[in-house]
């Protein structure tokens, strides 16, 4: 990867992908990106904030990565999205998934989802200061810490 090209950019030149209009994107699909690429950023900071055994890195993370906790982040950053994040968290909430949280409300689950959708979006739009921003906003608003 070349100095001053970004992951996503990275990806889809390797695997010869992109080009799609993200709006055609299901908002699932949006999630499914966003749940791992929110994922990567904790497990980055919780690993680059003390190298230690696996269990502790795990057990920090979950505290962070459950939808109960993302719930809480995505209601507490409502106020600062633009109408288009806004939007896209919207889709991505209402959105009818085949699954659930094993350990989380419906509603909570949802608004994860949504979360999650929102994280897609932003990574995949190469808006990654304002991806960082909310996660750590929303651990800032909701006193979570990695």
């Amino acid at each position: 990867m070349e100095a001053g090209v970004s992951l996503t950019e990275a990806i889809r030149e390797a695997f010869d992908c992109g080009g799609q209009d993200l709006r055609t994107y299901s908002p699932l699909a949006l999630a499914f990106v966003g749940d791992c690429i929110y994922d990567l950023i904790v497990r980055t900071v919780v690993t680059e904030r003390g190298n230690t055994a696996p269990a502790t890195l795990h057990k920090r993370k979950s505290q962070v990565v459950r939808a109960s906790a993302q719930a809480a982040q995505a209601e507490a950053l409502l106020p600062e999205l633009t109408q288009e994040e806004l939007a896209v968290y919207k889709r991505g909430r209402n959105a009818h998934s085949h699954t659930s949280a094993k350990n989380a409300s419906i509603g909570d689950y949802r608004k994860a989802t949504g979360l999650e959708a929102l994280c897609g979006f932003l990574y995949l739009t190469e808006r990654t200061d304002r991806l960082l921003y909310l996660i750590r906003r929303g651990l800032e608003l909701t006193g979570q810490t990695l």
